[in-house]
């Protein structure tokens, strides 16, 4: 019993410290193949889509999509993987904090 204890009094720890070391993360991306008004729609959907993202904001005039996500629940190369699987190929530009 003494000993199953010590294990749980060991796990308990290590779960919750990934969860305080979980950050929001903000990443714009430059995004191809936007060529018509119904585009940002389908990048935004794309990218909403992916488990972790809480934010979306996609500009056509500079073709460009900025993402806030957990980065315990995915990362970058996640949502871009997100988008290009909806056709539109996207690239990090600029990570934030």
């Amino acid at each position: 019993m003494k000993k199953s204890l010590s294990v749980i009094a060991l796990i308990v720890p290590m779960l919750t410290a990934s969860a305080a070391f979980a950050a929001e993360r903000t990443v714009t991306f430059a995004v191809d193949n936007m060529t018509c008004a119904a585009c940002p729609y389908i990048v935004k959907t794309s990218m909403a889509a992916v488990q972790g993202v809480s934010k979306v904001a996609v500009s056509f005039e500079a073709k460009t999509a900025t993402v806030t996500f957990d980065d315990a629940k995915t990362n970058a190369d996640a949502v871009a993987a997100a988008s290009m699987n909806a056709g539109y190929p996207a690239h990090p530009t600029q990570q934030g904090s």
